[in-house]
């Protein structure tokens, strides 16, 4: 009986830390993968005109102000959950701000 209780605890102590691992590597895919996709965006916007230079410059400008928010999460080897809603906080901002450029009347001409 002894040995099985000490048993399920190694077991448990052992792969704590690998779940705490993967979900700070899951949260740091999908903050990567929504900045490509933001990055994607405004490219497109660039592209087709839809964007002005001034107005992809200020975006790529946030988008690099939220790459350091991320780095700054990444500085201890794991993104926090509390740093993750940070960031996605500030990737839903920058979303709404693509969104707005992109269907405004300024355009290229």
């Amino acid at each position: 009986m002894f040995t099985k209780i000490l048993f399920t605890l190694l077991i448990a102590v052992t792969t704590l830390p690998v779940f705490a691992q993967s979900n700070s590597q899951l949260r740091q895919q999908q903050i990567d993968q929504r900045q490509a996709n933001q990055a994607r965006r405004i490219a497109q916007g660039q592209a087709s005109g839809q964007l002005t230079p001034q107005e992809a410059a200020r975006l790529k400008r946030q988008q690099e102000q939220i790459r350091r928010m991320e780095a700054r999460a990444q500085a201890d080897g794991r993104v926090s959950a509390k740093e993750a809603a940070r960031i996605q906080r500030a990737q839903d901002n920058a979303s709404r701000n693509i969104r707005r450029e992109r269907t405004d009347a300024q355009r290229v001409r």
